[in-house]
């Protein structure tokens, strides 16, 4: 699914005059580059956070190769990109083996340092970072960046696979586009846990996980083109019936991860990839997760507003 690197495709100097040394190599169909240049240890200067800025709106992914950086550098990179999501949504919060509670383990590892239990609910939970899915589109405000950081990967699987919402969004029917602009949709962590069988939470889990509304159809601000905002946490449009509603959003995931509007990652030890959840979806790939460690830790970056208060 990835589309071959042209070495050298852009360089620093011409595109990127502010980063001389920075070069930049496309990798999926019109969305996703790699970015080599940047060295995340050193501390972020508003130069380099207006540098990803530009990337990001060009490329709405981008992956940064090599970085062998810490909790501590990953926090301070992510901070200075925008405000960091203060809570993770996760099951068994009072286990978390990570420095910071911003910090989200998306690994298969025990406070311990070992391989979860086959049958640890945290683990079935996690199962669902395998649909297609928005980071955080279920919280009021939601996600503008994630930030993806692999510390140990396994020997094979355990890819991530992005998809353009701008391009599926620009391949809609004019007709379907002007009966999507206006709705407004029902978003839950419950919901994609359900589509896979998993509706273990506790009330108070419940209670913080309550539907929130978000816009099927987001302008970004940057580019002001129009994307889909989809996410397998959908269960519900304002005003459709509900069967009605979820086929429509089935059939919109659908067309969005046709084969040319996605790419995959495969993964190598200190790669970061940042990624835009205004106008992307993705979804986690499998991997030998009861037998193998993947060790990956992700910070986010908060949007401005809730959708509904965001220029449309």
């Amino acid at each position: 699914m990835n589309a071959p690197a042209a070495p050298g495709a852009l360089r620093g100097g011409r595109d990127h005059p502010s980063l001389p040394a920075l070069e930049v190599h496309p990798l999926g169909p019109g969305f996703g580059a790699q970015v080599r240049g940047l060295d995340l240890r050193e501390p972020p200067t508003p130069e380099l956070v207006a540098t990803i800025e530009t990337l990001m709106a060009t490329h709405k992914v981008i992956v940064l190769p090599d970085q062998a950086i810490d909790d501590d550098q990953q926090m301070r990179f992510s901070a200075a990109i925008g405000p960091l999501e203060p809570t993770p949504a996760v099951v068994h919060k009072e286990r978390h083996r990570l420095k910071h509670t911003e910090m989200v383990d998306i690994s298969n590892l025990e406070v311990d340092g070992t391989i979860k239990a086959a049958d640890d609910r945290r683990r079935m939970f996690d199962l669902g970072n395998r649909l297609w899915h928005t980071d955080s589109s279920f919280k009021a405000t939601p996600a503008k960046y994630s930030l993806l950081h692999a510390r140990v990967i396994p020997p094979a699987g355990g890819e991530t696979d992005f998809a353009d919402m701008t391009a599926a969004w620009d391949a809609l029917p004019a007709g379907l586009q002007a009966t999507l602009r206006p709705l407004v949709c029902d978003h839950s962590i419950m919901f994609s846990r359900a589509l896979m069988g998993f509706a273990d939470f506790t009330p108070e889990e419940a209670a913080g996980f309550a539907p929130v509304p978000q816009r099927l159809v987001r302008r970004h601000p940057a580019t002001r083109r129009e994307n889909l905002y989809l996410a397998s946490h959908i269960g519900g449009i304002h005003g459709w019936q509900r069967p009605e509603a979820m086929l429509l959003v089935r059939d919109l995931i659908e067309h969005a991860t046709q084969r040319e509007f996605i790419f995959r990652h495969s993964w190598a030890v200190h790669d970061l990839v940042i990624w835009d959840n205004r106008c992307t979806m993705h979804r986690g790939r499998p991997f030998e997760d009861k037998v193998h460690v993947r060790d990956m830790r992700r910070t986010a970056v908060q949007d401005v507003a809730p959708t509904l208060e965001q220029p449309h």
